[in-house]
């Protein structure tokens, strides 16, 4: 009866989840240097990335309330990076949202 939830196959093909191959090329779009992996930037592409593949979800699955709190979290936290962005160095913030289509 577990033995389907706890099956690597289960998790590598979990529609809720960004593909490896995806997640790697949006860091290495974003990134500052060789091996940046975790600066504003990335977070706010990967981010990004996950709340419109959740979006889509939700579009079909309406009562996924669980889904849908977990997209306003992530919403949140990627407000809060923007914010940081903003505060911090002006130039980089104006350049990731125009790269990732965020504000007009």
């Amino acid at each position: 009866m577990l033995s389907g939830l706890t099956s690597l196959e289960n998790s590598e093909t979990d529609s809720m989840s960004i593909a490896t191959e995806t997640k790697k090329k949006i860091v290495e779009d974003h990134r500052l240097h060789g091996s940046d992996t975790g600066s504003a930037e990335v977070q706010i592409a990967l981010l990004t990335a996950r709340i419109n593949h959740l979006a889509v979800h939700l579009g079909s699955h309406k009562k996924d309330h669980a889904s849908r709190r977990g997209l306003l979290k992530m919403v949140g936290k990627r407000n809060s990076l923007l914010k940081y962005l903003s505060t911090t160095t002006p130039q980089r913030y104006q350049q990731i949202i125009g790269k990732l289509g965020l504000r007009k």
